[in-house]
């Protein structure tokens, strides 16, 4: 069950919202967690048992830490639970991508492993990783509570796809959280225009990302057609489920952290991995990045700390080459950043800068869309006229006519990229009689945009988020 399907929307969540505020306060958590495994068992089945297996090792390692801090066995049980999480991890992810590797370099004919990989197991191992360490570090009470930890871990706003809420986050909220109208409301707008960002925009470049690959003749335009939808699908896409879980968060009382910051006016790519994806560069940052060492060591040592959580980010968003090839590569740009380059850009008009960004960005989408590495390189010649060792004309009658037809989401694709629709509606609300009359058009806009967006999941075909397959 994912939410852009009819199902969730106006079966699970109804009930759902009218069962959590008809009970008492502390019986709460209970309906979330019963909520939230019923909604994982409806798509992956028994693989919630692997979920509710995370849950319950980390509580009990918790617990063994917290009773044995200063000793050995307090180190101990952290390092069983980082590597029973990396082991299940590492099981389900990558097992079939290492059997293929050691097969190709040894020449061997070892049974390639097609496993089925449990949705949110990347979010979730790394979720329950950081509270133990946390746990261990001090930065967190561990919670007495097996019920109220299970809720946290098995959250369903967040579970599948993130963002990953650390627990010293939300710790206070767990059993003392306030619900009001003002939240309801607040969280239940979020939500739909996070839909919306989905089911409209994200879904709708899905679509002609899909038709430029399978066009029969191609050109350049066509080229650029697939990279700029995907690069706009995929930030729709993740950040539209970012901004309904965070708003369903809000909605049951929790305040969840952002997890996007309009990454693409950023004018480098330090600034860039600061407003995309927040939580994991904040995992990477706080779990991998300053336990080497950080920039606290010398040049040499913080180039490799660098290019460490760089390999780990491409590592963990697919078991295959491009992705490995993806953090490579952003690895070897931040750190020619921090040396050297980031002081140059700054001497640079913004213009000049935020091309920089875009032109990394694009070129970096590139990698991370064609899992072959030789796709690759003839995706770049076909960005610049030649594919299959052929020159590919400009454009033609077909991408022509898909540039028009797309040209409208494309707009409110790139506007709805920046700060400009925020701040248009926050500088017209400051006057009294504007305040009114956007207090007054803004649920009229969100269940306009609700009715639009049935329309689309009941005429469109099921869809999926592109990072459940991360």
């Amino acid at each position: 069950m994912v939410f852009s399907e009819f199902p969730f929307l106006f079966y699970f969540l109804p009930v759902f919202f009218a069962v959590y505020f008809a009970v008492p306060k502390q019986a709460r958590n209970a309906v979330l967690l019963i909520a939230s495994l019923l909604f994982y068992f409806y798509g992956e089945k028994g693989y919630v048992l692997l979920l509710v297996f995370s849950s319950v090792t980390d509580y009990a390692v918790s617990l063994i830490i917290e009773k044995n801090r200063g000793r050995g066995s307090a180190k101990a049980a952290l390092l069983f639970s980082i590597f029973a999480n990396l082991t299940i991890l590492g099981f389900f992810k990558y097992s079939g991508f290492i059997v293929e590797n050691i097969n190709a370099v040894l020449n061997t004919a070892f049974t390639v492993p097609h496993i089925h990989l449990p949705l949110g197991i990347s979010f979730y191992t790394f979720q329950t990783m950081s509270y133990t360490i946390d746990v261990y570090r001090g930065n967190a009470k561990p919670q007495k509570s097996p019920l109220d930890f299970a809720a946290y871990v098995t959250m369903f706003p967040q579970l599948v796809a993130g963002p990953i809420v650390r627990y010293q986050d939300v710790s206070a909220q767990i059993n003392n959280r306030r619900h009001s109208w003002e939240d309801f409301s607040s969280g239940a707008t979020r939500f739909v225009v996070g839909l919306g960002k989905k089911v409209i925009i994200a879904d709708s470049l899905g679509s002609l990302n899909a038709v430029a690959h399978a066009a029969e003749s191609q050109s350049v335009l066509f080229y650029w057609l697939m990279i700029v939808s995907f690069m706009f699908q995929i930030y729709f896409d993740f950040s539209g489920y970012s901004d309904m879980a965070i708003g369903l968060g809000r909605i049951i009382g929790f305040r969840f952290l952002e997890n996007f910051d309009y990454p693409f006016i950023a004018k480098s790519a330090s600034e860039f991995w600061r407003r995309w994806h927040i939580s994991m560069g904040t995992w990477f940052r706080e779990y991998i990045y300053i336990p080497l060492g950080g920039s606290r060591v010398s040049k040499v040592k913080q180039i490799r700390n660098i290019a460490v959580v760089w390999l780990v980010t491409g590592i963990w968003h697919g078991a295959a080459w491009n992705y490995i090839l993806f953090g490579l590569f952003f690895g070897v740009v931040l750190i020619a950043e921090k040396f050297f380059l980031l002081k140059q850009l700054k001497k640079l008009p913004a213009f000049v800068q935020h091309v920089y960004l875009m032109s990394l960005v694009i070129f970096s989408f590139v990698i991370f869309h064609i899992e072959s590495v030789s796709g690759i390189g003839d995706f770049f010649g076909g960005l610049v006229g030649f594919a299959d060792g052929g020159r590919l004309p400009l454009l033609n009658a077909e991408s022509v006519y898909y540039l028009r037809s797309f040209a409208v989401i494309f707009v409110i694709a790139a506007v709805g990229a920046t700060p400009l629709p925020r701040y248009i509606v926050r500088k017209a609300g400051q006057g009294r009689i504007s305040r009114k009359v956007i207090n007054f058009a803004t649920p009229v806009f969100v269940v306009g945009l609700l009715l639009i967006v049935t329309g689309y999941i009941v005429d469109n075909s099921f869809s999926p988020f592109l990072y459940f397959r991360f």
